[in-house]
């Protein structure tokens, strides 16, 4: 269902009873969705099915530190008159 922004404002408490009977509800501003209203559940469900990003193991202070990074390969330099 969608809810224009004053309905959503004026009703929280229908638009929060209907996130959770009816599932997410869609908050417009002048006619453009803005927002979605979700239950606790669908929340938790949709975290748990999301990809995690690179960025979040490496910038989690609990996460995991011990990532295999492999080792680089050696670097050939030619020289400049193999380049002519």
């Amino acid at each position: 269902m969608t809810w224009p922004v004053y309905d959503a404002k004026a009703r929280f408490s229908e638009l929060l009873d209907a996130s959770v009977e009816y599932g997410p509800q869609i908050v417009t501003r002048r006619g453009v969705e803005t927002a979605v209203l979700v239950s606790i559940a669908e929340w938790k469900r949709l975290q748990a099915t999301s990809k995690q990003s690179l960025v979040d193991p490496l910038t989690d202070p609990n996460g995991p530190h011990d990532l295999f990074i492999p080792p680089r390969r050696r670097l050939i330099l030619r020289s400049s008159s193999e380049n002519d």
